[in-house]
């Protein structure tokens, strides 16, 4: 099964609109989703602070700011 990874912070609306295409497509296929908030670790702020939403799937870095859900459909396929 395929790990996606959503960075995100609280009362950001792109990674609402984020979730709401990865929760769409989770019905369609099933992947387990994680989702990690970058707010208070200087790390993850460091890294995906102003790029967020910022989405992996097994690793990989396909999405920040907007997630295309036909590309997400085929990155979920392979």
């Amino acid at each position: 099964m395929k790990r996606v990874v959503l960075y995100t912070r609280e009362g950001c609306g792109l990674c609402e609109t984020a979730k709401r295409v990865l929760l769409a497509e989770r019905e369609r296929t099933p992947f387990d989703l994680e989702e990690i908030d970058v707010e208070g670790n200087d790390d993850l702020e460091m890294e995906y602070g102003i790029r967020i939403p910022v989405v992996l799937v097994d690793g990989v870095e396909l999405f920040e700011l907007v997630v295309d859900p036909d590309a997400l459909t085929r990155a979920l396929a392979d």
